[in-house]
């Protein structure tokens, strides 16, 4: 992604590792008749991701009669060869052509991917509140006074904060500080900024939720300092279609706006974020009509096996 160097998204949004070992989010009931049928879900807990695999497992466990499906969070690595040597069925959260190439070349053969279910495009950006005047990052020096002459970024370590100190501000000659701080402290300080209609310009990437919470919008970025986008894909293991077309089915017909991810990320967000399920039957409640087509093809799948 810069240069020649392939990075996860992990490096470039400074997100801990999730840790090797398998954990089980979330909680809900077995719905009856479907204890023979089970599904191992990957998950590498990023929001959307947390989100996309937790709509599949209630959509599975409570209307496709599947007995169990287990969440398993892991580290990309160990993903990606899951899912090729089948100890998980999926894994909903691939990032290409660039955040997951180095694991693709080596995994991709193995695998199947399935079309991208988000139907934005994985970016890096700068973010304003919609009132700004500025709407490039080439205006920004422009409206230097008035942003204090300050970028609010996350964690210092992250690759998001790397390119914006090593490309985007030599590329656009920005006479600013890029000032390092937290993924949590740089959202509280939009929100801040925001309820006093006060300028600010931050480090963000998208799917996030805040792009649906709060009245924002990327600066353009004409010189594309931030790289092309990536895609969002789900991969399953070989034969999944076969051995459970339902699931197959299910996971091949999801697709979700940036809309309806972000408001299914902030319902997952007022309801707990340690109890997933809940955030995610909520959203159920007001989204029927986005989940119809997909359980219509799982179900239409299930008969011809």
């Amino acid at each position: 992604m810069v240069g020649e160097k392939s990075f996860s998204r992990r490096e470039f949004l400074g997100l801990g590792t999730a840790g090797a070992g398998a954990v089980l989010l979330g909680g809900c009931g077995a719905a009856s008749g479907g204890a023979g049928k089970t599904l191992k879900v990957g998950n590498i807990g990023w929001d959307e991701d947390v989100a996309v695999a937790n709509l599949t497992r209630i959509l599975l466990q409570e209307h496709l009669n599947y007995g169990e499906v287990t969440l398993k969070t892991l580290e990309a690595g160990a993903l990606f060869q899951g899912v090729a040597g089948g100890d998980l069925d999926t894994f909903q959260d691939v990032w290409l052509p660039k955040t997951h190439a180095s694991y693709w070349k080596k995994f991709g053969d193995e695998v199947t991917r399935l079309q991208s279910w988000y139907e934005g495009a994985g970016t890096l950006g700068l973010a304003v509140p919609d009132y700004v005047e500025a709407k490039s990052i080439a205006d920004l020096n422009r409206y230097r006074s008035r942003f204090g002459g300050r970028i609010t970024g996350i964690e210092s370590g992250a690759g998001e904060m790397s390119i914006v100190q090593n490309r985007v501000i030599p590329a656009y000659g920005l006479n600013y500080r890029l000032v390092a701080s937290s993924t949590p402290a740089m959202l509280s300080a939009l929100k801040k900024a925001i309820a006093a209609k006060k300028p600010i310009v931050v480090t963000l990437w998208k799917p996030h939720w805040a792009f649906t919470d709060f009245p924002i919008r990327y600066l353009e970025d004409p010189k594309d300092a931030f790289g092309k986008p990536d895609h969002i894909y789900t991969i399953v293991r070989k034969g999944l279609n076969k051995d459970q077309p339902e699931a197959y089915a299910l996971l091949d017909a999801i697709k979700l706006s940036s809309e309806q991810l972000g408001k299914l990320e902030l319902s997952i967000r007022k309801h707990g974020r340690n109890t997933p399920a809940k955030g995610v039957r909520a959203w159920l409640e007001d989204n029927r009509r986005v989940v119809d087509p997909w359980m219509k093809a799982a179900k239409k799948a299930g008969k011809g096996s």
